[in-house]
């Protein structure tokens, strides 16, 4: 059969053939690009001339182009838009595609040439780059396996299959629950309490699956919470609410329990034969902190001034709630329906007031608007152009230019749906690099979101943490789309995991400024700019719930610190070790972990955050420490510090040691200081 994901990309930029392809040409366009690529690397292992820079480690990054591409197609189709049969594609292929990535870092051959040139006198001669290059490969094969013993390579490649395909299941298994899951509302009692927008969803919901005229709540966040926000039913609320955070831990073929602790137990015997004790003690080498201990210690810094400002946040929340008349204790499944109250009362500031003001199109104007003002850079959609298909109606694609020329394409998917995964995330078509067998490559980056989608007609608000969710991710795809360097090992995001938030989350403190708000946000029926007082309220509110917010995401990390840390998992629990855990650091009765094991993908899902969900605060240290560079420059947009931004952090990539990359822009290390002011600790420390 014809096979488009193996003929020539022909679509113009070089996008995927979306439309014409289906589930099943991918495993034959697979084992077409695994030989392809097998065959790239033999021949740089059994190249006579003596091993150079150039003849083995460039050759390295320029190998595999079209395994590259067509694995970065399916993950994010996997991601984005997922069917059944995409599904069982990727449960057959995940362990097939870890296993060709396992053989890669294994050969010996190859993996020789590579220590013979970085521990060589050209190695020792070359460019900052080039230098930068030959570490970073050289450690990827160590770190996957390169020097296990010959008699337990087998063995180590097995257990890289066998994660693959338990991670695919974990997370499949928690869309299937986010998807099958449905709160109908039916009556109006039901409904009571829940804004037109929120409704408007809900209805949209219904109409998804099959009931136009219903009200449908789904565990999408974009959906849960805003019901969790505003329902005055409080048994409705607790039952959205244990759903929520139930995901993959019921009998039955979507449970997750067990899957965890086999994930466990894989992920220590692979730390053991890399000589660790832990996989926590493995997964933590190669980041900014180094060791489990130091990102604890940053954790529980933060953690007792974040239970103390939870605790007189409870005190306004639980005066709310006698003054409404509840009687019963403050339960996590009662903390959104007060603190908007709170909100409404203490702040003046009510959320269905405040998002007519955040239309969704306007915002995305706005975050360009900001990386033109920072970066020179300029959008333009490209519609109706000949060729072109992406693979949802509701996926729009954007031309990037910077100074007159094509800087990279930037694909934005805003709306939840059921063919995708929850959360949000940023994802590459196509990395940034000049190494490559086609030359210079422009990036291809995405932006995933899950906004609840309004009715055909009605404008599509969002609330403000929307706002600060769309610059989040937005934050990361200008990582991609600026990333200039030479060799896609080192371009982009491709940088420790530590470190790759900062410029996400940097992006955030520009959605709160007033040049920002009071130049976009604009009420979506009369175009009035937001008013001036409104801002003044919404940032003296965006403080309040800091400490909620804190403790929900603290308390995930340190669980994921604890159950990473242990050794042995023979008849673990994991949620009994997770309550215990819990327990054990005096986690408050109102709140809860921001993720349960179960349907902690960021853990499971792979292992790119496993061990490493501190990597959020980490970055916090950075990013508050980094705003504060163009605070004391007296401009948000001050063009010295903007033009520093670009250099050493958007556009360098892993280029550049991340640390000696931050002391480039800033001009000394980071001030944990400036994160416990800016997230309302400060004042308890």
């Amino acid at each position: 059969m014809h096979n488009p994901l193996l003929a020539p990309w022909n679509a113009p930029y070089g996008l995927p053939p979306f439309a014409a392809t289906q589930p099943e040409h991918f495993a034959p366009a697979f084992e077409a690009a695994f030989a392809e690529h097998r065959a790239e690397l033999d021949a740089i292992a059994r190249n006579p001339e003596p091993a150079t820079f150039a003849n083995t480690i460039a050759a390295f990054d320029r190998a595999g182009w079209k395994f590259v591409r067509i694995n970065e197609m399916f993950g994010n189709l996997a991601a984005a838009h997922t069917s059944p049969a995409l599904e069982a594609a990727e449960r057959d292929l995940a362990p097939k595609i870890a296993t060709h990535q396992s053989a890669v870092y294994m050969n010996q051959a190859l993996f020789a040439r590579i220590d013979r040139v970085l521990n060589s006198i050209e190695g020792a001669s070359l460019s900052a780059e080039d230098r930068r290059l030959a570490e970073r490969i050289h450690l990827d094969f160590v770190r996957q396996g390169a020097r296990i013993a010959t008699d337990q390579r087998e063995r180590y490649a097995a257990i890289v299959g066998e994660l693959a395909s338990l991670s695919t299941q974990f997370s499949q298994n928690v869309l299937k629950d986010e998807t099958d899951w449905v709160l109908w509302l039916d009556d109006e009692s039901s409904r009571a309490g829940l804004p037109a927008d929120v409704l408007n969803a809900a209805r949209a919901a219904a109409a998804e699956r099959g009931r136009a005229d219903g009200y449908a709540i789904t565990l999408s966040r974009s959906s849960v919470v805003p019901f969790l926000t505003f329902s005055t039913r409080r048994d409705l609320r607790k039952i959205a609410f244990d759903a929520w955070v139930s995901r993959g831990a019921h009998d039955g073929p979507t449970d997750n329990r067990q899957l965890i602790v086999a994930i466990l137990k894989l992920r220590q015997e692979q730390a053991a034969l890399h000589g660790y004790a832990t996989f926590a003690d493995f997964q933590l080498v190669d980041r900014m902190a180094k060791t489990p201990e130091a990102a604890r210690a940053l954790m529980l810094q933060a953690w007792e001034p974040a239970k103390a400002t939870l605790g007189r946040e409870a005190a306004l929340l639980n005066a709310s709630r006698i003054a409404h008349d509840q009687r019963e204790a403050l339960e996590p499944w009662d903390w959104r329906f007060y603190e908007e109250k709170v909100r409404q009362s203490h702040f003046k500031l009510d959320d269905a007031a405040v998002k007519p003001y955040f239309e969704l199109d306007r915002m995305i104007a706005a975050m360009f608007g900001v990386a033109g003002r920072l970066f020179g850079l300029s959008f333009k959609e490209v519609t109706q152009a000949p060729g072109i298909q992406l693979y949802h109606p509701d996926v729009r694609l954007f031309e990037v230019h910077r100074e007159g020329q094509l800087k990279a394409l930037f694909i934005s998917d805003n709306f939840a749906r059921s063919s995708k995964r929850g959360g949000a995330w940023m994802s590459s078509y196509r990395v940034q690099g000049r190494n490559s067998v086609h030359g210079e490559v422009i990036p291809i980056v995405g932006n995933h979101n899950n906004f609840a989608k309004a009715p055909a007609g009605q404008p599509n608000l969002i609330s403000f943490d929307d706002v600060r969710t769309l610059f989040h991710e937005f934050g990361h795809g200008l990582h991609g789309m600026l990333s200039n360097v030479r060799y896609e090992r080192l371009a982009g995001t491709n940088v420790y995991q530590d470190y790759v938030e900062l410029p996400s989350q940097l992006m955030e403190h520009w959605a709160t400024t007033t040049e920002v708000l009071t130049e976009y946000a604009r009420h979506y029926q009369t175009g009035e700019p937001i008013p001036a007082a409104l801002v003044e309220r919404i940032q003296a509110a965006s403080r309040f719930g800091s400490g909620f917010e804190n403790v929900q995401y603290i308390a995930s990390t340190l669980t994921d610190l604890a159950l990473h840390s242990r050794s042995r998992f023979d008849g673990l629990d994991v949620m009994a070790f997770e309550q215990d855990a819990l327990a054990s650091i005096g986690m408050p009765r109102e709140a809860h972990p921001m993720h349960r094991f179960t349907g902690f993908r960021h853990l499971f899902s792979d292992a790119s955050y496993a061990a490493g969900y501190y990597v959020y605060m980490w970055a916090a240290v950075l990013d508050n420490d980094a705003f504060e560079a163009f605070e004391e420059a007296g401009d948000a947009f001050d063009v010295a510090t903007a033009k520093r931004l670009h250099d050493y952090i958007y556009s360098a990539g892993s280029s550049i040691e991340s640390a000696d990359a931050y002391r480039a822009f800033r001009g000394r290390d980071a001030n944990v200081e400036a994160m416990l002011r800016k997230r309302g600790l400060v004042a308890t420390v």
